[in-house]
């Protein structure tokens, strides 16, 4: 008697749905996309329970005939491959065939959907059971899951709490609105609505239903193109980063995707910017040759390959550098409640509880602010040094910030991060220019265990390029007999072990990366420190040095180095405007 035996095709996909289902928002996903290629201009999510409960999704795209209705829930079913050839150059969101019958595996699924000329309803509860009957003809397609994982009560203990997966389901549906501005979605739980665009077409006004006014008004419109790509967006400031990476957005072809290469990509251009603890707020739109990418290497689609990584790279690399230094970055300090004198006595005498919470603006007025602004950018980026304007101390507090002004309003400067940043660009300069290796007096021996050896033999070549002369000594040992002049003669020994440690821990070693590091060190030993005095002379010289920089925004680590009130500010906030 045989012992192989075919699947049952229920069993093969409850199996597949474990792979393809983990979650609630992946469910959202599968039936989005599905909305999305089938030509919809307005989708609505609605949610019980966080989807747990129940998952309805309605279009108006162009519907299904009763025939294509039924088969969409048989295994490997699908409208949008028809060859080999064409798993090379997708261009829609699903391919498989394997989302809709995995789904209706591990829950009740009841489909309405017409094509205008026919209208059908089906029925399934647990993948079998199939009932199909007649429905309207309302173009479109409505779709609901119900109670799912019920048959699967393994999976449905695993699932996180209703807020969580509310979260991932919320984050799936904002990325797709960034994704598709065309479209209008709306998101509802619990009747409470989440999220509702217009699809207008218009992306910034996509970015204020999701992150509101504060964020907009500090989002900037990149764009550029090589051979290979074409890149579009909205970066943020540097001082609206979050402390997760969610909230990089990055869109292939219209696929929302998490790729880990694209990600560091990305964050390596805040370099110094932001702290290493914070990411960016980007929306990025990657446009490129289907031909290009294989998105077939995961059963989410979430994550794909690029043939031409390496000219992706760059193209980012060269698009949001150029943009992060045209703009002035010196962040507004929040300003107080324009209340009055008498409105602070009276809240006091009343005993009141209740917050003032100004008026939220408009998205039109932010759409205004942007667009002034954008003006002020361009201006701004065809003068060249200094980034900022000519500062005149007038004092310091705390023995650590500067007091400073000119025309446009009041600064206070970090004494300590001030001195960082020029005397971290100071190191980085003389890193760059000075090529000179030197021989030591006392060269440094490494003894290491065989398979540490094994690594470290293999990027001799990679520390002799950057004047790190390396060869074998005895059994395991290396020994290390130049170094680069710019290393001071007290942090020799220090340097080359902290290389060699770096090399063993990462796979891939960036030695830019650690010269960066290095130098942020190096600048902040010699810096000025808080509480430190500084004469009139020096706060001068601090102001015009600090504007010399690259960077005069923050210091190595991200931190900044300036904030600002405005002239309207301090009128705003004293009544005088």
């Amino acid at each position: 008697m045989s012992n192989i035996k075919v699947m049952d095709e229920v069993l093969a996909n409850k199996i597949a749905a474990g792979e393809v289902v983990e979650k609630t928002m992946n469910v959202v996903k599968e039936l989005v996309e599905n909305s999305i290629d089938a030509g919809s201009n307005e989708i609505i999510i609605k949610l019980i329970d966080s989807g747990v409960k129940e998952i309805e999704v309605t279009d108006n795209g162009i519907g299904m005939d009763r025939e294509d209705a039924k088969l969409a829930f048989s295994r490997h079913a699908t409208s949008k491959l028809n060859s080999v050839d064409e798993l090379f150059n997708i261009e829609s969101l699903g391919f498989r065939g394997e989302a809709l019958p995995s789904i209706a595996s591990v829950s009740n699924i009841e489909l309405k959907t017409s094509n205008k000329k026919i209208g059908t309803y089906i029925e399934i509860n647990g993948g079998k059971d199939l009932k199909v009957e007649d429905s309207d003809l309302i173009e479109g397609t409505i779709i609901k899951v119900k109670d799912l994982f019920y048959n699967t009560p393994v999976r449905l203990k695993y699932l996180k709490n209703l807020y969580i997966e509310l979260s991932h389901i919320t984050e799936y549906v904002n990325k797709m609105a960034l994704a598709y501005p065309n479209i209008k979605f709306k998101l509802i739980n619990n009747d409470k609505v989440l999220l509702d665009t217009d699809g207008s077409g218009d992306l910034l006004k996509v970015i204020y239903s999701i992150y509101g006014a504060d964020v907009t008004k500090k989002m900037v419109e990149i764009s550029g193109e090589n051979d290979d790509y074409y890149i579009s967006g909205y970066i943020g400031y540097p001082e609206i980063a979050r402390s997760n990476r969610n909230s990089i957005t990055t869109l292939v072809n219209g696929r929302v995707i998490k790729n880990n290469k694209l990600n560091k990509t990305i964050i390596d251009c805040y370099h110094t910017y932001i702290p290493k603890t914070k990411f960016p707020i980007i929306v990025l739109n990657i446009d490129v040759d289907p031909i290009l990418i294989d998105i077939n290497i995961h059963p989410t689609k979430m994550d794909i390959k690029f043939s031409k990584m390496d000219a992706l790279q760059e193209l980012l690399e060269e698009v949001i550098s150029k943009k992060l230094k045209e703009l002035t970055l010196i962040p507004n300090a929040s300003t107080r409640d324009n209340k009055s004198i008498n409105e602070v006595k009276n809240s006091i005498n009343e005993e009141s509880k209740e917050e003032v919470i100004p008026e939220s603006k408009t998205y039109q007025e932010i759409k205004l602010d942007f667009e002034v602004e954008e003006v002020k950018e361009e201006y701004e980026s065809k003068e060249e040094k200094p980034r900022i304007k000519k500062m005149i101390p007038r004092g310091v507090v705390f023995l650590t910030y500067i007091i400073a002004e000119n025309e446009d309003g009041m600064y206070i400067i970090d004494q300590h991060a001030a001195a960082e940043r020029i005397n971290y660009e100071k190191t980085l300069k003389k890193i760059n220019d000075n090529k000179t290796v030197i021989d030591l007096l006392v060269p440094v021996k490494i003894e290491l265990s065989s398979d540490e050896y094994l690594i470290i033999k293999d990027k001799f070549d990679i520390l002799d390029n950057y004047g790190f002369k390396t060869e074998e000594f005895g059994l395991n040992t290396i020994i290390i007999r130049t170094v680069p002049s710019w290393v001071e003669d007290i942090f020799q020994e220090e340097i080359v072990k902290k290389i060699v440690d770096t090399i063993l821990v990462n796979e891939k070693f960036d030695f830019d990366q650690f010269v960066w590091r290095m130098a942020a060190t190096q600048a902040c030993r010699m810096s000025i420190k808080a509480n430190d005095y500084i004469s009139e002379e020096d706060q001068i010289y601090l102001l015009e040095e600090l504007r010399k920089c690259d960077n005069p925004f923050t210091c190595p680590h991200g931190r900044p180095t300036i904030i600002t009130y405005s002239k309207y500010d301090l009128e705003s906030m004293f009544e005088r405007s």
